[in-house]
């Protein structure tokens, strides 16, 4: 029997948005009971990000030049910002492994099979990853904090500094929905690590664009982590921010701009492709 509401008028079926509002819930509910029961994933995602913290800020980073800070610039707090960022972008292939797992599983199959709403998978699935990630984001910077990070802006510009952080994550949520529904196996999955490391690492993650050769500094300097990193830098008032192409000048607003692209792309194709899984 459908559930209904009393108004004035007399009793009245809930409507559409209502539905779907309620299947994401559903959905977000059950991604999120597996992270509370299985805590050692958002320890295994964490783990790399951390690693590459002690490497590159203490191993490497008397050896790091920092732009505009002179030779005895602080790496790590150049660095802090680009391992936030890094940590979220890889947060799609977490995304992508969890979808294929549950298509390959039957999961994805029985949801379709339910009378919900055909984009409660792809938002639920959203909706638990970005608090997933807001719980990933909170244990990094505690690290940072710890090892000796700080934001030198106001609470202002440190809020919208994370508040880019989780934008960009939320829009590589629906590459990794979209990405999951398409590859076949959780091994073909796994590949997509050579799409990742890229995009990470030809950035301003670990090193300032106008480091970088002639040739593939445009590249670094355009690529949608570098706008985030160099935004958050900014805003956190970290060194290394600001750099003499238009793009990095004007990186805060690329942060936003690039997230929207993406969503815009993405999240109309993940929906469509979950729609036209063969039944």
């Amino acid at each position: 029997m459908s559930a209904t509401l009393t108004t004035g008028t007399g009793p009245q079926p809930h409507g559409r948005l209502f539905w779907a509002l309620a299947d994401c819930w559903n959905v977000t509910r059950r991604y999120l009971t597996h992270f509370r029961r299985q805590p050692v994933n958002i320890a295994w995602q964490l783990g790399f990000p951390i690693i590459s913290v002690l490497l590159y800020g203490f191993v490497f980073g008397e050896a790091m030049k920092v732009p505009g800070d002179g030779e005895d610039g602080d790496y790590l707090q150049f660095l802090m910002p680009g391992m936030f960022v890094m940590t979220m972008a890889f947060g799609f292939m977490n995304t992508a492994m969890g979808v294929v797992t549950d298509s390959t599983k039957g999961v994805i199959d029985r949801f379709r099979s339910m009378p919900m709403a055909p984009s409660a998978v792809a938002s639920g699935r959203g909706l638990a990853d970005l608090v997933v990630a807001c719980a990933e984001l909170t244990i990094l910077a505690l690290t940072a904090l710890a090892i000796g990070w700080r934001s030198s802006a106001g609470v202002a510009d440190t809020v919208l500094a994370f508040g880019l952080l989780l934008f960009l994550r939320f829009s590589l949520i629906w590459v990794g929905v979209f990405l999951g529904l398409v590859v076949p196996t959780p091994e073909a999955a796994g590949g997509l690590y050579a799409v990742a490391f890229p995009l990470t690492m030809i950035s301003s993650v670990f090193v300032a664009p106008s480091l970088m050769p002639d040739w593939l500094a445009p590249v670094a300097a355009w690529n949608p982590v570098s706008s985030t990193g160099t935004a958050t830098r900014e805003l956190f008032g970290n060194p290394g921010a600001g750099g003499s192409s238009w793009v990095e000048q004007h990186a805060v607003l690329m942060a936003v701009v690039w997230p929207v692209a993406i969503s815009l792309v993405f999240l109309p194709l993940a929906v469509r492709r979950f729609r036209g899984l063969s039944r």
